[in-house]
């Protein structure tokens, strides 16, 4: 759990970390380098959830090992079926990290939404829909970490 009170921005009490794989922890398939630590890390403060479409159909080898929930979304209707797997997991509990269309939803619905600018770029509707955007997946793992950061950003 990561809780943390924001001056002007209110608590968090961060239980889950839902990523998008493609774009976001992963570029062309292949987990960005320094990921697969981060989250290992990580995921003794946080249930990691990872959410995609497997595009390149490398996910469950990728993340194989990490303990973490891999959901493997139909083509069809991805962006709803992120925010409905969100919801699942109670929302407010919730940090989502993504860079696409399809992950606009799922952000806006969260109670932190990482954007990912990374290799592939975001979807603007996307950006707009975050609470803070970052270059790296690798600074929005480290801003988990270091939740001081978040403070930093986020206060009033």
């Amino acid at each position: 759990m990561i809780d943390l009170a924001i001056p002007g921005f209110g608590r968090l009490e961060l239980a889950h970390l839902v990523c998008d794989y493609n774009g976001t922890l992963a570029q062309d398939g292949v987990l960005v380098p320094e990921v697969r630590e981060r989250l290992a890390a990580l995921s003794a403060r946080l249930r990691i959830h990872v959410v995609t479409g497997d595009t390149f159909g490398t996910v469950r080898n990728a993340v194989a090992g990490l303990g973490c929930t891999l959901v493997v979304l139909p083509e069809a209707q991805q962006a709803e079926a992120k925010r409905r797997y969100i919801e699942t997991l109670n929302a407010e509990s919730v940090v989502a990290i993504g860079n696409g269309r399809n992950d606009r939803q799922m952000l806006e619905a969260v109670a932190l939404g990482i954007g990912v600018l990374g290799g592939e770029g975001s979807a603007v509707e996307t950006l707009a829909a975050c609470t803070l955007v970052v270059k790296d997946v690798r600074d929005a793992l480290d801003l988990l970490d270091h939740p001081t950061r978040l403070t930093a950003t986020l206060r009033a």
